[in-house]
């Protein structure tokens, strides 16, 4: 862990919340963006192993990707939405 003489960096700190925010939630669908190809998945989380997600990608910009597992970084992750009860449903992509 990276840790100054103050405690842990502020970068820790987010990357554990974002990492304990998934683990938390698995189980249910996400919405997560990456600035790297694909760029978009849209899926089940399976597991979080570390600081990867592990997802069940139902959606993705290309449909050949769809329907396979993905490991994301968390540190690739730019924006993201996990559906919680009683919210916003991510919308079912299809052509």
């Amino acid at each position: 862990m990276n840790v100054n003489s103050n405690g842990p960096t502020i970068n820790v700190i987010s990357d554990q919340a974002i990492t304990d925010h998934f683990t938390e939630n698995i189980g249910k669908r996400a919405f997560i963006l990456t600035p790297s190809y694909p760029f978009m998945f849209v899926g089940e989380i399976l597991d979080v192993m570390e600081d990867m997600v592990l997802i069940d990608v139902e959606a993705t910009h290309f449909a050949q990707l769809e329907n396979r597992t993905w490991f994301i970084h968390i540190h690739n992750i730019e924006v993201f939405y996990i559906e919680q009860e009683g919210g916003v449903e991510i919308p079912e992509l299809s052509d």
